[in-house]
């Protein structure tokens, strides 16, 4: 830990972002350990105190009262640093080390963000048979991440994935994932399953209907009747469900839509699928 009189004698943007891999670092230690040593709770607090004339009025990362009351928040809670308050504690620090983080112009993108979880059981899961999703052309790794871990919480039995698909192994996309992409199972398919219409999907083994598309234009959530098994049809961000695919799923279910109010009128890809996944859930639920 760096005596604070150093850090007095560096440039303000140097030493935010010294402060800043401190908190970050102490954030991770606690993670794992649970709690503070009185020595390390100390050190904190003053650092807290120390970084008050830091936080001035600019226009980088929030309103100047909120983020002294974030520093002094933070230190209140150090003071009784007890295991009762481990949760208070991990939110007041990790507080803290985005504010610093603000102030130096930085921002973490979502796969960034230091969320231990351990490692997941499979056992523990409980898909419905036959509940499957085929993301088509998904191209940022985030969206595949975000939406491996939807059909993990909604029980999804197996994704597919387009030959065009981002990598789930992408190291964006298994940050996003938290680890779900290890537990559900998935496959990525060589070739367009939807290329032969005479029987969309049959000359990939194990692919199959019935099939039907999110998409927009089609039957409104709350009146789609979702099926027992099937597949649901997630496309690409720019240009939605392809149109072979898309004439697969109206020869089968159809489509779903998301009603929306708005005036931009859709909603990013994985939102949307996880919203269309929950309804899907818990029809099945109810069965």
């Amino acid at each position: 830990m760096i005596p604070l009189y150093k850090l007095a004698d560096l440039p303000r943007s140097q030493r935010l972002r010294k402060a800043a891999k401190l908190f970050g670092e102490a954030e991770q230690r606690f993670a794992v350990s649970g709690r503070f040593t009185q020595k390390e709770a100390d050190y904190f607090c003053s650092l807290a105190n120390f970084l008050s004339g830091d936080v001035g009025d600019d226009s980088i990362a929030g309103f100047p009262d909120a983020k002294l009351d974030a520093l002094n928040n933070f230190q209140a809670v150090m003071k009784n640093n007890t295991t009762e308050q481990n949760r208070e504690i991990r939110h007041a620090i990790n507080t803290v080390y985005h504010l610093l983080l603000a102030q130096t112009g930085r921002y973490q993108s979502d796969w960034d963000f230091f969320t231990p979880e351990g490692n997941l059981d499979p056992s523990m899961r409980r898909p419905f048979p036959g509940m499957q999703v085929y993301l088509e052309d998904i191209r940022s790794p985030f969206n595949v991440g975000s939406m491996f871990r939807a059909a993990e919480s909604f029980g999804v039995e197996k994704v597919w994935l387009s030959p065009l698909c981002a990598n789930p192994r992408h190291k964006r996309a298994e940050r996003t994932a938290m680890g779900c992409v290890d537990i559900v199972p998935w496959e990525q398919l060589q070739h367009d399953p939807f290329a032969v219409q005479s029987s969309p999907g049959l000359h990939n083994a194990g692919f199959t209907g019935p099939f039907f598309a999110l998409e927009t234009g089609g039957i409104p959530l709350e009146d789609f009747s979702f099926p027992q098994a099937g597949t649901i049809i997630a496309g690409s961000e720019e240009l939605g469900v392809s149109p072979k695919a898309l004439t697969a799923a109206e020869a089968s279910l159809g489509r779903v839509s998301i009603p929306v109010w708005g005036v931009k009128g859709s909603l990013n890809v994985s939102v949307a699928f996880g919203i269309v996944l929950q309804a899907w859930a818990d029809k099945l639920k109810a069965c």
